[in-house]
């Protein structure tokens, strides 16, 4: 092992790095933040590929100890970790209460709120040491899914540095009374917007993870270094982790050829020349991933949205994605093909049979019959109007056209063939699909939640998943995606037996739960299920060492060393 030295990353196509706040919000969620914010400010509990292959606690990059549960499973306590700030005070219980009280004050911008979900599951914070709490919970939880997927939102914050509401106010205590937390939230996530002074920001100067800011540009390029100041048992090996980014796939690919990169990916369309990139000093492998891809449907769309809201339009639609030619010729089987809300790239408990077996399989007769009998018929210019309105359904006027618009994520050859493949398929059934392509940062923030007045409202597909649309955490729940009001159900997709099911794998260890979920939402199609591609096959010098793939989408570079 040598220590010290610098890697460079390649960012997935078009991505720019431009939020590292620990608390999220919406429009500011793609996966690259988290991992980069992670090395900052390490959340209570991190989960990673075990040994075996499955999903388990990261302990090592944990901020605390594995929590304990009471024997009624109404208390939870946690230790900290002996983890030091950069300015050198401790990592206290203090901090984790500083978070806790800021989201549950601004819970509503919160990217991951779900409500009666984290904050509102916890009805105390108690204090018991310098380092250790107890929180009070509202029920017993199924303890698996809230160290999972509770637990792990909450991260330490430097509650004597931020706890202030203007840049030249004073730190107090704030976060306490609800009204001034709000003020603090709002503040912290006013300075979390301001991309171009991350790297200069005294804030974001303090941190506890392995590593600190170097260099954050408006561009996407970020630097980090190691953080000398670190105390915790997963301290970095390297001086310097540069992650790059590229306008395209094809762009990155020719600086990799270039020896440009460290560690990148091979676009699929370019996994013919592994022997050339193994002869350049590459090992290539696939990055697979604990996540679904989907199109979503914004349920809310004032000229669309009642359409989308015909369980036989959406089936229509889904019997017209050929997964099998996606996954297979688009994606050069680097993709899998997905039928539901649970990963279908890895076996595990959850996924249930009817998932698993494509209730939808492609058929474009069947799909164009299923709207002729509906009330639809086929205009001269090819595209399907509403000709009887009682058939077609409820808010759906005579003469309305199956004419929609998909914002898509720009710069990958293999998003692009996808989407014009839908495209061409939907034709023949009378659907239009006209192309919005744009940069993923702008097709986030454009893919809101909304109300049909809203101006925000005028989406009707989106598509943001080139390397997934949905990174999973270890317990593959789905209260934030497709739970009425979730913060990540975009397209405002409700339904009551699905709140019921969701609500039954969060509080029970019933698998039945989970594995019916699966079967009702690969039915119910509150998306349009489309392959899901391998995060990336990534190229990594064959000196660079200490790499694990997560299939969380985590990164772990303070891991990562050089053995020249």
């Amino acid at each position: 092992m040598v220590d010290g030295g610098s890697v460079s990353f390649a960012l997935p196509p078009s991505a720019t790095p431009n939020w590292i706040l620990p608390i999220g919000v919406s429009g500011y969620g793609a996966t690259y933040n988290s991992a980069i914010r992670n090395t900052l400010y390490p959340p209570l509990y991190l989960f990673d590929k075990t040994p075996n292959g499955t999903l388990g606690m990261d302990e090592k990059a944990s901020a605390a100890q594995p929590p304990v549960y009471s024997p009624d499973g109404r208390t939870v306590s946690v230790t900290l970790r002996n983890l030091t700030w950069s300015n050198g005070k401790p990592v206290t219980a203090r901090d984790v209460e500083f978070f806790y009280n800021l989201v549950k004050a601004g819970k509503k911008q919160w990217s991951i709120y779900s409500e009666g979900r984290i904050p509102d599951n916890i009805t105390g914070f108690e204090t018991t040491g310098q380092r250790s709490f107890r929180l009070h919970l509202d029920k017993k939880y199924n303890q698996d899914w809230f160290t999972a997927n509770q637990l792990s939102r909450l991260i330490p914050m430097p509650q004597a540095v931020w706890d202030k509401t203007s840049d030249n106010g004073p730190v107090g205590d704030f976060d306490r009374n609800p009204k001034t937390a709000e003020k603090v939230f709002d503040y912290l996530v006013d300075q979390g917007k301001q991309l171009g002074k991350f790297s200069t920001n005294p804030l974001f100067k303090v941190v506890d993870g392995p590593f600190a800011i170097q260099e954050f540009s408006t561009r996407g390029q970020v630097t980090l270094r190691r953080n000398p100041h670190y105390t915790g048992p997963d301290p970095a090996h390297l001086d310097m982790v540069r992650f790059q980014t590229f306008t395209s796939s094809a762009a990155e690919y020719n600086v990799l050829l270039a020896g440009g990169v460290d560690y990148g990916y091979v676009p699929t369309s370019d996994l013919g020349q592994r022997a050339k990139l193994e002869g350049l000093g590459y090992r290539i492998t696939p990055w697979d991933g604990w996540a679904v891809s989907y199109i979503p449907y914004n349920f809310n769309n004032p000229a669309l949205g009642a359409v989308f809201k015909q369980r036989y339009v959406r089936e229509a639609i889904q019997r017209s994605v050929n997964q099998d030619g996606i996954a297979d010729v688009i994606w050069r089987k680097a993709a899998t093909k997905t039928y539901g809300p649970i990963p279908q790239g890895t076996a595990s408990k959850y996924l249930s049979p009817r998932q698993q077996h494509n209730p939808y399989p492609f058929d474009l007769a069947k799909a164009k019959r299923q709207l002729e009998q509906h009330g639809w018929r086929t205009g001269s210019d090819g595209v399907a109007y509403c000709a009887d309105a009682h058939a077609c359904g409820p808010g759906i006027g005579k003469g309305t056209r199956l004419s929609m618009t998909v914002l898509s994520e720009s710069g990958s050859d293999e998003t692009t063939g996808m989407i014009q493949e839908l495209k061409s398929s939907l034709s023949r059934i009378g659907v239009d699909l006209e192309i919005s392509q744009r940069p993923l940062n702008s097709v986030l923030a454009a893919t809101a939640q909304c109300k049909p007045a809203d101006p925000s409202c005028g989406w009707q597909l989106s598509f943001f998943g080139t390397q997934g649309s949905w990174y999973y955490d270890a317990d593959p729940s789905g209260e934030r995606l497709f739970g009425t009001n979730g913060t990540s159900n975009l397209g405002s997709y409700s339904n009551p037996y699905a709140d019921e099911l969701i609500a039954k794998t969060n509080e029970s260890d019933d698998q039945f739960a989970m594995r019916e979920y699966s079967a009702f939402l690969a039915e119910d199609l509150p998306v349009i299920w489309v392959p899901n591609p391998a995060y990336q096959v990534s190229a990594i010098d064959s000196a660079l060492h200490g790499v694990t793939q997560d299939p969380l989408a985590d990164l772990y570079p303070q891991r990562w060393y050089w053995t020249r």
